[in-house]
């Protein structure tokens, strides 16, 4: 009798199991509003508080995982495009994939930390201490194949050469001036500025 007893007790004392994890989490629906150009998240700073995390690193990741801009109030966001609930269930889902779940044991029981410049997570239920894995960001095809963006990397083929000798590429509505490179490459570009429809890159 004695030894069951001390087996129950062991049994009440373990952690929740990983398959629990889920139901430890309670996160506010994704609330969305078009608004012209733009779609407000409207409880950004609830969804932040729900999950223990600072709202202005989730509104960046949202950010990443939609392929766009935005700005961010101290409560809500807007982000330029539109975007269903389901496109902000998605990106809220990948930050607590990346952010908030133990890679090891798989609860939401985790610390986000900053060492030495590295995003890392420590686990509170079962000890692992770890740096985030983070998804790949969508590339330009992802979010509009036509669009450029500054800091962005693109593969282009060059069509022509400007007065300066610049290789010439053309992408939707904008043209790019790169130099070094020569009509009829294909290359890997990275966008430097953009200055209307004109966008000035460099070999990537």
């Amino acid at each position: 009798m004695e030894y069951e007893a001390l087996l129950d007790r062991a049994h009440a004392d373990l952690p929740d199991r990983p398959q629990d994890a889920g139901s430890r989490l309670s996160v506010p629906d994704p609330a969305g509003e078009t608004d012209g150009a733009f779609t407000r998240l409207t409880n950004l700073q609830a969804i932040a508080d729900a999950l223990s995390r600072d709202s202005q690193h989730l509104h960046r990741t949202i950010q990443r995982e939609l392929g766009t801009n935005g700005q961010f109030d101290g409560n809500r966001a807007r982000y330029n495009g539109s975007f269903s609930v389901s496109d902000f269930d998605a990106a809220i889902q990948q930050y607590i994939d990346e952010y908030v779940t133990c890679g090891e044991c798989g609860l939401p029981d985790t610390r986000l930390v900053t060492e030495d410049g590295v995003d890392m997570l420590r686990c509170e239920a079962c000890g692992a201490f770890q740096p985030v894995s983070k998804s790949k960001s969508p590339s330009s095809a992802d979010v509009n194949p036509d669009e450029v963006e500054e800091g962005r990397t693109y593969e282009v083929k060059i069509t022509g050469t400007g007065r300066k000798g610049d290789g010439v590429a053309e992408k939707g509505k904008y043209t790019i001036f790169v130099p070094g490179a020569q009509e009829g490459d294909v290359v890997q570009i990275y966008i430097k500025n953009i200055s209307g429809t004109l966008a000035f890159a460099r070999l990537a």
